[in-house]
């Protein structure tokens, strides 16, 4: 029997946001604004970073660094579709699924950390800002990237060679517009209750946690802030948190979306949109949150402009 169900898989077909032929333009022109506008304002945000020594600190360092992730994790879905609508073509062969499945969890996984490593800055920026250029020194702050990134990358390997590990049928469709594990996952028609548990159980350990630690860390930010007599002091610090505050509401609002909608509805259409929420347009919105609440990220962006 499973000799018979069972093919060597070479290829996938990835039935995108629509199966029309005449929403295919406006979906390519869609997206490829958005990935155009995703990649100019995260690149952006490095630069003036890079180019300001006045923005040398621990909590621009994290940003440059989340904006670097948020531009890679846009790049390892959007330009498929892209070239897929282009030939009108849905193939994705068995590697570039793989290689896709694999770096989008090292990059959404990054997100998650790198959000609550800056939940942490600003904590002690706060809360201790006596010792904040102490706590928070270059070594600290390069190796809580450096673990961020050995956290995500174990994580997406152990995932992606388990998955594997299964055996695909003759079902090859994927109702989605890139390779996401869980579709991946469903067309095996392998045992996957190892590979589900280990997806519940990361999804525990590695995202309620890190979400723990932001909401500990606001938590005792709003208990300092309320101690402050002076309005303008209160103001000045939260203003600090205001960006980072709306990106996690948007990072986790819309993953919790995702969640949600795959859970309560079967339809894939459903699932696949908030999917582009959270993986296509947050990263999209980020630079801009950033740019727009942070006056010392303007400043820099009207010096570089100048000197061009």
């Amino acid at each position: 029997m499973g000799a018979e169900n069972q093919t060597c898989v070479s290829e996938f077909l990835l039935l995108g946001l629509s199966e029309k032929p005449e929403k295919q333009l406006l979906i390519f022109g869609l997206f490829l604004g958005i990935y155009m506008v995703t990649v100019v304002g995260n690149l952006v945000i490095m630069l003036a970073i890079g180019s300001d020594s006045h923005l040398h600190t621990p909590m621009y360092f994290f940003l440059s660094n989340l904006s670097f992730v948020d531009l890679c994790m846009v790049s390892t879905t959007v330009p498929k579709m892209l070239l897929n609508i282009l030939t009108h073509s849905k193939v994705i062969s068995y590697a570039e699924c793989f290689s896709q499945m694999y770096f989008f969890m090292v990059f959404a996984f990054l997100d998650n950390f790198l959000l609550t490593v800056m939940a942490y800055d600003r904590f002690v920026a706060i809360c201790h800002p006596l010792h904040y250029f102490t706590i928070m020194n270059p070594w600290i702050c390069g190796l809580l990237v450096l673990i961020s990134w050995t956290i995500s990358l174990l994580n997406s390997t152990l995932h992606t060679s388990l998955v594997t590990r299964l055996s695909f049928c003759s079902e090859q469709e994927i109702p989605h517009f890139f390779c996401d594990i869980s579709q991946v996952t469903k067309l095996s028609c392998s045992d996957t209750l190892i590979n589900d548990i280990l997806v519940y159980f990361a999804a525990g350990l590695l995202v309620i946690l890190p979400l723990t630690g932001i909401l500990f860390s606001y938590s005792q930010i709003c208990s300092s802030l309320l101690r402050v007599p002076s309005p303008r002091g209160k103001y000045k610090a939260f203003s600090t948190c205001g960006s980072h505050l709306s990106v996690v509401s948007l990072f986790y609002g819309t993953g919790l979306g995702v969640y949600l909608s795959s859970s309560a509805t079967h339809s894939s259409w459903k699932t696949s949109v908030a999917s582009v929420m959270y993986s296509v347009v947050t990263p999209m919105l980020n630079p801009f949150i950033y740019s727009m609440r942070n006056k010392d990220i303007k400043d820099a962006m009207r010096r570089i402009i100048s000197k061009i």
